[in-house]
């Protein structure tokens, strides 16, 4: 699948997920190696509004986000993968008034479950502020209830 075709579907992916569109979330990038997303900074997802920090659940949501999202960068063809397990390890607090990039990559892909990993940053990936490892639960292509959710992801490449 050519970059382009999963840069595409990373974004329908997530259009197609209301909470993401109501945080901003963008895809910064997509290839077959992993997706990156970005989280703009804006005032709604401060935790500490004397110090201006992101709340930690924003970068919780970004990072299962681009986890999940990169199942689309690792599979051939379109399936719903819901989050089984997810752990964060946050490094330290976001710097304010600054966006936050989330890299995930699919390190593992199994019959079943899919292996995820990846890190939050700012302006260095070699600085992180928060490391993800996730797995997520194959649903299998064509599944009750997500031909909709398919049909808006893949659009014209289904």
């Amino acid at each position: 699948m050519s970059n382009t075709l999963i840069f595409e579907r990373a974004q329908r992916f997530l259009a197609a997920l209301r909470h993401c569109q109501v945080l901003g979330l963008q895809v910064h990038d997509a290839s077959p190696l992993g997706l990156t997303l970005r989280l703009p900074y804006s005032p709604q997802i401060v935790g500490d509004p004397e110090s201006g920090v992101i709340h930690g659940g924003a970068i919780t949501t970004l990072m299962d986000t681009a986890c999940g999202i990169s199942t689309v960068c690792a599979l051939a063809e379109f399936e719903v993968c819901p989050t089984l397990d997810l752990r964060i390890d946050h490094m330290h607090p976001a710097e304010p008034n600054r966006d936050v990039f989330g890299f995930a990559e699919c390190y593992r892909v199994t019959p079943n479950i899919i292996f995820a990993r990846g890190y939050a940053y700012q302006d260095d990936p070699a600085q992180p502020i928060a490391h993800v490892v996730g797995t997520f639960m194959r649903m299998g292509i064509g599944v009750a209830g997500d031909k909709q959710l398919k049909r808006d992801i893949q659009g014209a490449d289904a």
